[in-house]
């Protein structure tokens, strides 16, 4: 697996938390966990490193909506987003970040 699109929308994920936050912080958040989902549907895990599935992991555990309700029919991703704490959203940039750069090198060979 050669990782092409991983990079491309870890990438997307990690622009879309950089500021400026021009339609509001929740919905770049939840913009990201789209590009993340994406990057993640039917990827193989089994060809990286442990840092990286750890990473993985991480990404999933945050945007984890489980028991969430949408009374406003906001979509589930931008209640999570709202209900992420500043050390949450801080880590999710962090290990978006890592995770993008990671799949940079793996696709490019660096």
């Amino acid at each position: 697996m050669d990782y092409g699109y991983q990079s491309e929308k870890l990438s997307a994920a990690r622009h879309c938390l950089m500021l400026p936050h021009s339609q509001g912080v929740e919905s770049s958040i939840a913009n990201a966990f789209h590009e993340c989902t994406l990057a993640f549907h039917d990827m193989d895990e089994s060809g990286l490193s442990d840092d990286a599935r750890t990473w993985v992991s991480k990404i999933k555990e945050i945007m984890d909506t489980t028991g969430l309700e949408d009374p406003n029919d906001e979509g589930t991703w931008v209640v999570k987003a709202r209900d992420l704490s500043v050390d949450q959203q801080i880590e999710l940039s962090r290990v978006v970040d890592e995770l993008a750069h990671y799949f940079d090198r793996k696709f490019w060979g660096e």
